[in-house]
């Protein structure tokens, strides 16, 4: 007798999201902060990463999944690390931006 066996969907499904994302062709350094940036360095470069990211068809998606994969480091749908801690830590997500 055979069994019907449920294959796992395709991993690409669920990060398409990224191919449409307006930080696609940007230099991740945008995102990520340098070893030697002084606090008005990444400020800036935060507002910079966060202006990309208010104008992406995808914020929302890129902040789902920083949030629900409990990504550490960088800039994620216009939220910086501490942003995303706070998020957690708050019963409303949607408005931390």
């Amino acid at each position: 007798m055979r069994t019907h066996i449920q294959l796992p969907r395709p991993v690409t499904d669920a990060y398409d999201w990224q191919l449409r994302s307006a930080c696609r062709d940007v230099d991740t350094e945008l995102f990520f902060s340098a070893r030697r940036e002084n606090p008005q360095q990444r400020q800036e470069r935060q507002r910079l990463a966060k202006d990309i990211c208010n104008s992406c068809p995808v914020l929302a998606q890129c902040r789902q999944y920083a949030l629900s994969s409990g990504e550490e480091h960088g800039i994620w749908g216009a939220m910086t690390e501490a942003d995303r801690r706070r998020a957690l830590k708050s019963p409303v997500v949607d408005d931390v931006a």
